[in-house]
């Protein structure tokens, strides 16, 4: 039997304290991380700016992007290397770090997938049954420090050695160095195979997959040629009782609607619920919403 599929929703992260998205246009964005502010450039905002001074007077931190790829980071002021970020509502906190590919460790927009994974955990531990989740490309760990903090056991890979250790880090800093976190540094599709032939099962599982990638050994990740072989074997890995499958993805390869598709036919005949779409985060200048992203959910 097909699973029914909720068609294409917006999740948007509203819940932050410490960070907020200012402002954006002109393929810039203005975001406050905690007491800092920076500017850094975003695909998705083709919009012009609405009023106002376009160069954005007011940053700590600005992304200039190179003609030739990559960019540089301007600092008004010096700057700590790294800081915490808190997110109330899970009680976690994070460390970012203004990185030379413009990026800062984590990504606020998934909020809303923490959320979600956080209930649907949390409905499910009992006395007698734990939970637990494999987080393939898991990167800096949010995800599954949130997962841990429901109370699961959680499986982090990641290709990179330094994501891994920032996914540790961000473990302490949300007062999860006990929990049952296993931190390994592989390519997540050879992981996989090596789990299954473990006999290794998981109730839930969580991927990232990019576009193009390599994986510790060198190995090539190309999400046409590899997501489906991924897919069908992390079918094989849930238990006999799973909760969910979450993908995020950031790679304009797929669409909410590809993503929910894939998850039909990789769960046909098992039941559940489908639902896929966008993320965003609110945008306090003017209320638009900044798309970021997409995700499917398979629920049993």
């Amino acid at each position: 039997m097909t699973q029914p599929i909720q068609r294409p929703a917006l999740a948007v992260a509203d819940g932050w304290k410490e960070y907020r998205l200012l402002d954006c246009g002109d393929g810039m964005k203005q975001e406050r991380w905690g007491p800092y502010t920076l500017v850094r450039p975003d695909p998705q905002v083709l919009w012009p700016r609405q009023g106002g001074d376009p160069a954005w007077k007011d940053w700590d931190g600005f992304y200039h992007r190179s003609d030739t790829g990559g960019g540089r980071w301007e600092f008004r002021r010096p700057l700590p290397e790294d800081w915490k970020l808190s997110y109330g509502a899970l009680g976690l906190t994070f460390r970012i770090r203004p990185t030379s590919f413009k990026h800062t460790g984590l990504f606020p927009e998934q909020a809303v997938n923490w959320e979600w994974l956080t209930a649907r955990i949390k409905a499910a531990r009992s006395p007698d049954r734990g939970v637990s989740v494999l987080n393939l490309f898991g990167y800096t760990g949010a995800a599954t420090c949130a997962a841990a903090a429901a109370g699961a056991s959680v499986c982090h890979v990641d290709a990179a050695e330094g994501m891994v250790k920032w996914c540790r880090e961000n473990a302490a800093l949300s007062g999860l160095s006990a929990a049952p976190i296993r931190t390994i540094v592989d390519d997540c599709l050879k992981f996989a195979k090596r789990e299954l032939k473990r006999g290794h099962r998981y109730d839930a599982i969580i991927m990232d997959p990019p576009t193009y990638g390599r994986g510790s050994a060198g190995e090539m990740w190309k999400l046409e040629d590899d997501l489906w072989d991924l897919l069908l074997t992390c079918r094989s890995l849930l238990s006999d009782a799973p909760l969910f499958i979450l993908i995020n993805a950031y790679t304009a390869r797929l669409s909410p609607t590809v993503v929910a598709n894939l998850l039909a036919a990789l769960m046909d005949g098992r039941g559940g619920t489908i639902t896929a779409g966008e993320v965003g985060l609110p945008v306090q200048a003017d209320g638009k919403v900044l798309p970021c992203g997409i995700y499917g959910r398979w629920e049993k």
